[in-house]
């Protein structure tokens, strides 16, 4: 989480809110000395974000003499965030607290296929349903988040280049949402969610993280400085379709040749199974085989971490990150999987970068993509830019 930026003109309300919401300021003392505002000052925007229902006060602090300080949290159950992780076959729904904190989920089964046409009704009338569970308690809902698979245009809020995702491309998904909320709607790609989500809670202090996302298909999210990296057309981190020698000739999904996803990707498992008669249609299947112990689904998924550390370790000599995190549903065999991948990404990445490289598991588990969903929204809609507006609006 950021906190207020960088600036000579006085701190704002947004500026004080974020040192409240990282937790960095619970006093207006030590408002006061961090920001440098008057007592007037603090009293002032501590008072506009009171009224906003986004800062409360609570139990009071540890007296140093006179009287007790006030303690000052953010109120995060002062709205709700919406939140929506769509898949190939799979989309799975939230309504989540301020924190980013999951109130209550439901997946939706969808048909390989599903058009946006089809699919985004539904979802809107489940998150509806959802939030209409919660009662009273739910607030105002402030922002919806949705994840998609592949290349995102985030700026216009619907899918680049999915192939996975046929007859999504350039459909903005804000219109579907139009009878759930006012609020605004943010989109990006599945791996980008799951890496923000993975810098909430004791994971917050790694600044340079890589989230391998190993489902039906490959992808990565990238984090360096801090940031969030999409690259100049939001394709940042489709690892999936990094040619490899282990595959070549082998046809990807993508209609191209040679992808690492071809071979070591949930549905290149999935294919080899099947070839050889095991009755197997998702990579969860695999993995259920391979936690009971069966011994081809066991090596297929070592396999396919061998041959994603092998790829994997160009992107670690380039980016040095502190922390690789493993993802998706391969994740549910972390062990299996991550014997593989540390074999070749240790064996090929240069030494000084994997010194102190640690490999670790997703925090969230099959909650990551709501969660990271939600995380998005709340970095758009609670930024210090955005409380500014809002308190704008309130004079």
């Amino acid at each position: 989480m950021r906190t207020p930026r960088s600036t000579t003109s006085p701190a704002t309300g947004g500026d004080v809110f974020a040192l409240i919401r990282a937790g960095l300021a619970t006093t207006r003392t030590e408002i006061g000395n961090l920001t440098g505002l008057s007592r007037t000052a603090v009293a002032a925007r501590v008072s506009s974000l009171q009224a906003s229902g986004l800062v409360v006060e609570r139990e009071e602090g540890v007296s140093t003499g006179g009287r007790p300080p006030v303690k000052l949290s953010f109120h995060v159950q002062a709205g709700v965030v919406l939140s929506a992780a769509i898949g190939r076959s799979r989309t799975q729904l939230a309504i989540c607290d301020l924190a980013g904190d999951v109130l209550v989920a439901e997946d939706v089964e969808q048909e390989i296929g599903t058009s946006p046409a089809e699919l985004m009704p539904v979802i809107a009338r489940r998150l509806i349903a959802l939030r209409e569970g919660l009662g009273e308690t739910a607030g105002r809902t402030v922002g919806i988040g949705i994840s998609l698979p592949g290349t995102v245009d985030t700026e216009r809020g619907c899918s680049l280049n999915s192939p996975m995702m046929s007859g999504w491309d350039g459909v903005p998904l804000q219109p579907f949402l139009a009878d759930v909320t006012d609020a605004p709607v943010f989109v990006d790609n599945d791996a980008n969610v799951m890496v923000l989500a993975e810098r909430r809670g004791e994971r917050r202090d790694f600044a340079d993280m890589l989230l391998i996302k190993a489902s039906t298909g490959l992808g990565a999210g990238l984090v360096s400085g801090g940031v969030l990296q999409r690259g100049a057309l939001g394709a940042a981190g489709e690892i999936g379709h990094t040619k490899t020698a282990a595959a070549q000739g082998v046809v990807c999904r993508c209609g191209d040749v040679g992808c690492i996803e071809a071979v070591a990707g949930g549905w290149a498992l999935v294919r080899n199974l099947q070839e050889q008669g095991r009755d197997v249609t998702h990579i969860r299947d695999v993995i259920t085989l391979a936690l009971a112990g069966d011994a081809e689904a066991r090596r297929m998924i070592r396999e396919s971490g061998r041959q994603i550390g092998e790829v994997l370790s160009g992107a670690i000599n380039l980016l040095n990150p502190e922390v690789v995190i493993v993802g998706g549903d391969m994740a549910q065999a972390y062990d299996t999987f991550v014997a593989g991948l540390r074999e070749t990404l240790y064996g090929n990445a240069i030494a000084v970068a994997t010194q102190q490289l640690q490999i670790l598991p997703w925090t969230h588990g099959e909650l990551s993509g709501v969660v990271g969903s939600a995380t998005m929204a709340l970095d758009h809609v609670l930024s210090v830019r955005a409380v500014d507006r809002l308190l704008a609006q309130q004079k």
